[in-house]
């Protein structure tokens, strides 16, 4: 299992309606190409997203789907990009004073992952989550700033 923390200096609420948002995904998850698509009740439970994922010129279509949804505070879904089998992508979200303690865990579930798991693996996998906490912390921030327009 490789495990991430992140502070992110938005409220649980705010990074929660980035999480709800299927087809933002593409904006902080490292590797994806492109959303094709997303449920309509994205992130209920048994919803699906359909992603793009690769390096280079090597692509291969993955599919999330929500395995456990508790609004604003845990998110957890299954990502199968065959044929490497499937992982368990865990988000939990823990109010810090006016803040968000987001944890990020993955486990393969099934596939080859499930044997070459380990040390080099988990590193790697640390490595690219901690990217995605960096993009998702600046994504969340940057829209925390923004001040609603008024028409005065």
């Amino acid at each position: 299992m490789a495990r991430n923390r992140r502070l992110i200096l938005s409220s649980p609420s705010e990074v929660w309606s980035l999480l709800s948002d299927g087809y933002r995904y593409g904006e902080w998850v490292t590797g994806t190409r492109q959303v094709l698509a997303a449920d309509p009740h994205w992130p209920a439970v048994g919803a699906r997203l359909r992603v793009r994922v690769g390096m280079g010129a090597m692509t291969l279509d993955d599919t999330c789907v929500v395995r456990i949804s508790e609004p604003q505070r845990r998110l957890e879904l299954e990502a199968k990009a065959e044929p490497f089998g499937a992982a368990r992508i865990a988000m939990n979200l823990i109010p810090w004073g006016d803040h968000t303690l987001f944890v990020l865990d993955w486990h393969p579930l099934r596939g080859p992952g499930t044997r070459m798991h380990g040390l080099p693996v988990n590193y790697l996998v640390a490595v690219r989550n901690g990217m995605m906490l960096t993009k998702l912390a600046r994504i969340a921030m940057r829209e925390h700033r923004r001040e609603p327009v008024t028409g005065d």
